[in-house]
């Protein structure tokens, strides 16, 4: 995985995955270095270059409820405040957190459950039944994806055990590209 150049294989990849007719215009460079301005980050690769090159966003393809949603969106369901959410805050995580399991009492992890949603990723979009795909952009998972819903947060990759996947959004990708599945459903 290699979050600082982009892999003209792996970009082929994804112009195969993301039909042009189902894609919003790409933002452009200059459009996703304002972005990265504004909120003091630089987006992984291959996911920058696909933004700027290719789409802004795709009703076909991953995740499976309503396709990649444009980098500065949110998913309909993502409910009315977006305001805490920081990407220039490293993402909190390096390994699968279940809350829901979580002994401590609810005022104490909050604050951490708050951070796992909204700092350090942009949200490529939902599962349904609350389930969001993160890619992080900053903090030690940068370039890796989450899947966070309103019970726990786990990673996305091979090297966590989760599929047989490549780690990264090209990993992401090419496994639904090829199975059309969840990646919860691949049998490792």
């Amino acid at each position: 995985m290699d979050n600082e150049h982009a892999d003209r294989g792996e970009l082929d990849a994804l112009r195969a995955a993301f039909p042009a007719e189902h894609c919003l215009p790409p933002l452009g460079w200059d459009g996703v270095r304002a972005f990265e301005r504004a909120h003091d980050i630089v987006l992984p690769e291959p996911y920058r270059t696909l933004v700027a090159e290719i789409c802004d966003g795709c009703t076909e393809g991953p995740p499976d409820i309503d396709g990649l949603i444009p980098l500065a969106a949110l998913p309909a369901d993502w409910g009315p405040d977006d305001t805490q959410r920081v990407l220039a805050e490293p993402f909190p995580l390096t390994e699968a957190w279940v809350w829901e399991d979580d002994p401590r009492p609810y005022e104490e992890i909050e604050p951490l459950i708050d951070a796992v949603s909204n700092h350090g990723s942009v949200v490529l979009g939902t599962d349904g039944c609350g389930m969001y795909w993160h890619l992080v952009v900053t903090g030690p998972q940068r370039g890796r994806l989450w899947n966070i819903s309103d019970v726990g947060a786990a990673p996305f990759g091979a090297v966590f055990g989760t599929t047989a996947a490549t780690d990264g959004f090209a990993g992401w990708v090419g496994l639904w590209s090829t199975t059309r599945r969840p990646w919860y459903d691949v049998v490792v």
